[in-house]
């Protein structure tokens, strides 16, 4: 089975030309995209170009579409049985890393390998520690799948993955986070492989925007959550308009009891059908969603009573505390025991 090393590349310093010869030294074969780099940088590609396809697209159009331009012509022109591994061009990778994940594709056709590094070495950078923690802390908490490291650059997949690689949105570094959410979509599993965590002069030649990258791939994240978000804006401007209209003694527990209808109806629907992508008969999860929004609706009415009745909090604060500790609960038991076919395919949980 043939094995192809992907990288795409901006701008990138001699180790490229290193990092060709050691990869094919571990019987991969390179196909490099030159992502519009400046022309002073030629040289570095017509060396490579010895030992390894080199394709150009201009002007620069980030990471994700490299990568798409790769995979493109991977699909027309090499065998369908290959396995592909996507490697910085930045040496950030130990070439027999490299192998390994492709070794592991090949043991795994149906899954997407992730070349997993240990941030808690003392020569990570204090933003790449920090930053990968809590992006797989968010993810872990937004898609209830456990990733070590949501942001390596090592994958590698079969060739019969390719369509669902290239459908995957994002021409930047966010390629990196859709193509882990639309895996999750897909029933595609994970497995990972630990590598070596390199980072040479701090990773000075990383071309990551920090303030623009992070949006992107954030983004990506609060967009997966965005059912949650929008239940809760539902329940809450119904809240606001219940409590106008109930003005009893008990006109907060009412109009939070209603409200709560209303919105748990909206949120079973989006949750089923968008975010989950749960491929069971409505009939299998309404009633445990409908036994889980009972727990839900007495804990939510509890509290509530609580912060507004004992504590005399103004009603409109206490609603959003309640939410707010409620939210992680009720979000775990959806994804665990509700809507659960989104995650069977899905390793290292």
């Amino acid at each position: 089975m043939k094995k192809i090393a992907l990288i795409p590349a901006y701008c990138p310093n001699e180790g490229l030309i290193s990092l060709v010869q050691h990869l094919k030294k571990e019987n991969m074969e390179p196909v490099i995209v030159n992502d519009g780099s400046d022309t002073s940088c030629d040289w570095i590609f017509d060396a490579c170009a010895q030992e390894a396809t080199v394709l150009k697209q201009m002007p620069n159009r980030g990471k994700g579409a490299a990568m798409k331009k790769g995979m493109q012509w991977i699909l027309d022109n090499e065998p369908k049985d290959s396995v592909i591994t996507a490697v910085d061009a930045d040496g950030q990778h130990d070439p027999h890393d490299c192998l390994r994940c492709a070794e592991m594709a090949v043991q795994h056709p149906d899954a997407l390998i992730l070349g997993t590094r240990n941030f808690d070495g003392p020569d990570v950078p204090f933003k790449s520690h920090w930053g990968n923690k809590i992006t797989a802390s968010l993810f872990h908490i937004f898609t209830g799948v456990r990733v070590s490291d949501t942001q390596t650059g090592l994958r590698s997949f079969h060739a019969s993955l390719l369509p669902a690689m290239l459908a995957v949105p994002g021409e930047r570094y966010e390629y990196e986070m859709n193509q882990l959410l639309a895996c999750i979509q897909q029933h595609i599993p994970f497995e990972e492989v630990e590598i070596a965590t390199i980072y040479e002069d701090g990773n000075s030649s990383s071309h990551f925007h920090v303030i623009r990258d992070s949006f992107l791939i954030y983004k990506q994240l609060i967009h997966f959550a965005a059912s949650s978000l929008s239940s809760f804006a539902v329940d809450y401007l119904l809240f606001c308009l219940f409590s106008l209209l109930f003005n009893g003694m008990y006109g907060t527990v009412i109009a939070n009891i209603t409200a709560r209808i209303f919105s748990a109806c909206f949120n079973y629907e989006v949750n089923r059908r968008m975010v989950f992508k749960d491929g069971q008969s409505r009939r299998s999860s309404f009633w445990r969603y409908a036994l889980l929004a009972v727990m839900i609706l007495i804990c939510n009415t509890l509290i509530l009573s609580f912060f507004v009745y004992v504590l005399h909090w103004h009603a409109l604060l206490a609603k959003i505390l309640t939410e707010v500790i409620l939210f992680f609960f009720s979000w775990t038991i959806q994804k665990t025991y509700i809507f659960t076919s989104h995650i069977k395919g899905a390793a290292n949980l």
